[in-house]
């Protein structure tokens, strides 16, 4: 299995990218929240609007502990505004067009679609601390109850 090279422990790398309003969100500016960092393929494919359908039904639940989720992919600004819009998501998603961040996090590899070998995200979550650590990470993730998953290691974290 593909995993990050990123561990448990270490600083979050910061980063700029846009949102789908076109406003620049940098991880440094949320510093005294807890971050719910979240790689994914593609708008609109199955399993990521599952993912971001069921982050987004959680929304409210992470507020409430003080956290912010972020979905990062290389699609388009304008492609996470109509795929926000068609699915009625509730949440952030970055565009990082250049994979530059997808770099950073070492989330891009190759994998086997349709007989060819292609460079793709591997779905990866990353949860970070109000200091900026990195406090849990989620390698190859199946997007059917990961968001409750993650919810709940929140919590866990957070009574110790």
């Amino acid at each position: 299995m593909v995993k990050t090279s990123l561990k448990v422990g270490q600083s979050a790398p910061d980063f700029c990218l846009l949102d789908q309003e076109g406003n620049k969100t940098c991880l440094e500016d949320l510093r005294g929240k807890w971050v719910i960092l979240y790689f994914y393929p593609r708008d609109n494919t199955p399993g990521c609007s599952l993912e971001a359908k069921n982050f987004s039904c959680l929304r409210k639940d992470f507020e409430a502990e003080n956290a912010v989720i972020i979905g990062v992919s290389r699609d388009s600004v304008e492609s996470h505004r109509r795929f926000i819009e068609k699915k009625e998501l509730k949440i952030k998603l970055l565009a990082d067009e250049q994979a530059s961040v997808h770099k950073i996090y070492d989330v891009l590899h190759p994998k086997h679609f349709r007989g060819k070998e292609v460079t793709s995200a591997v779905r990866t979550t990353f949860l970070i601390d109000p200091e900026g650590e990195i406090v849990r990470v989620w390698d190859n993730v199946k997007a059917a109850g990961h968001a409750e998953k993650v919810l709940s290691e929140l919590k866990t974290l957070k009574e110790r």
